[in-house]
């Protein structure tokens, strides 16, 4: 399969992903912060853990009502107003926490929180396929998903520092951590409204030659993709896009159960309250991650092989959500979380391939935003989930174990996948 020359695709990667990486960990932090929030918030507005379960949960429900209308917005006005306006918002309503003293304005600000952010990934997996073919997508995306590990690796310890201002100017420490870090996503919001372009033809960084072969290129590839000729409505019901559907959310589920409950596992494991010695211990497992979503991805690239990478890195997702468990040593309880923070953020951008092989245009706008919605559902599950398991079992081990039988679920049905287009050409260029 052709690709783009590698000086092209280098200028391309450093020219966007860079600036992608920075939105994601904006977005990543403001989503999962609530996690570091989570004993000194209770403790000063007396929530219990049902309603925080439900409440870091809620997010999603908002999130999954509009991610196919936003990224169908984004499609049709451009990446650069629109992701502005996402990040803008979403930046806004995470400052508004500080305002979150019971459970109801705790509901309704996670709840407005995933309306914000309704679109953001799934736009940017579309905004990936308007400049990177098939066959180097998955490093592309992979390079991406560095921001959640980089998130925890820099916001941990950061999240940690402003919950130890606890009563400086008269705010609680968890007020601080929800202003500061609501506030820097919306100036990265403003931001990229000035970075971004919508689609090659408009980078005027590029040369006229530069920007013909990216888009002929990218055309070949969009002319051989199943949707062509076919409603809208028939390619979201297509089986084999609910299959995949079915798939994330499992993922997803796992991701978020763990990512919520990190922190206050981290801290038992060391016996100590969250704080900035957990925030940094906590970055350890996204240092491990980062690595895995480099070469897992890659070499998914390199070889052409999907399934099985996907369905293997799930396995050791698993495997260390199990043990994290499992092993009463901090030590080993550590090393369990690095091969599970590993396996569900190395396997995502290997899992995206899969759609983006054969959606284009506003079928793949629609598709990914409603596999992606489906994988938000998966995230607002399992805090509830994991906090049932554990009552019902009497067990705080029990919510990790349901959800690493999720994970195993989810790679078994990643063999079942029909393969989509050839994704790697024997030797691909390196991005």
């Amino acid at each position: 399969m052709k690709t783009l020359p590698a000086p092209l695709l280098a200028k391309i990667s450093w020219r966007l992903l860079p600036f992608l990486l920075l939105m994601y960990i904006m977005a990543f932090l403001d989503r999962a912060n609530v996690g570091f929030a989570k004993q000194a918030f209770q403790a000063d507005t007396g929530i219990s853990d049902a309603a925080f379960a439900f409440g870091a949960g809620v997010f999603f429900v908002g999130y999954a009502l509009l991610e196919v209308p936003s990224n169908l917005i984004l499609h049709r006005v451009g990446a650069r107003l629109w992701m502005c306006r996402i990040m803008v918002t979403w930046g806004l309503v995470s400052a508004a926490m500080v305002f979150a003293h019971n459970e109801t304005t705790f509901y309704v600000l996670r709840f407005l929180l995933g309306v914000a952010e309704a679109g953001f990934f799934p736009g940017v997996i579309l905004y990936l396929t308007y400049w990177f073919p098939n066959a180097v997508r998955g490093k592309a995306m992979g390079f991406f998903y560095f921001g959640a590990p980089l998130a925890f690796i820099f916001g941990s310890p950061l999240s940690g520092l402003l919950l130890e201002m606890d009563g400086f100017a008269g705010f609680h420490g968890w007020q601080w951590l929800f202003a500061v870090e609501g506030l820097m996503a919306t100036a990265v919001g403003i931001w990229a409204y000035w970075y971004l372009d919508n689609r090659p033809a408009d980078a005027k960084w590029l040369t006229a030659e530069e920007r013909l072969q990216i888009k002929t290129l990218l055309d070949q590839e969009d002319s051989h993709k199943q949707n062509h000729g076919r409603s809208l409505l028939n390619v979201l019901c297509q089986p084999s896009v609910l299959y995949l559907c079915l798939i994330y959310l499992l993922i997803q589920a796992s991701v978020y159960g763990v990512v919520f409950y990190l922190p206050t596992q981290v801290g038992g494991l060391l016996g100590t309250k969250v704080g900035l010695m957990v925030g940094l211990v906590t970055a350890i497992p996204w240092i491990c991650a980062i690595v895995a979503a480099y070469l897992i991805p890659g070499y998914s690239d390199r070889t052409g092989e999907r399934r099985r990478t996907a369905c293997l890195t799930l396995l050791m997702s698993a495997a260390g959500i199990a043990c994290s468990v499992t092993f009463s040593s901090p030590f080993l309880g550590i090393i369990a979380l690095c091969f599970a923070a590993s396996g569900f953020i190395a396997v995502q951008p290997v899992f995206w391939t899969f759609p983006s092989s054969y959606l284009a245009g506003s079928a793949a706008a629609a598709g990914i935003a409603l596999i992606n919605s489906f994988g938000a559902l998966g995230g607002f599950i399992a805090p509830v989930l994991k906090n049932w398991a554990e009552g019902a079992f009497h067990s705080p081990a029990a919510g990790l174990y349901l959800l690493s039988a999720t994970t195993v679920i989810a790679a078994l049905l990643v063999l079942g996948i029909r393969s989509p287009i050839p994704s790697a050409a024997k030797k691909p260029a390196t991005i």
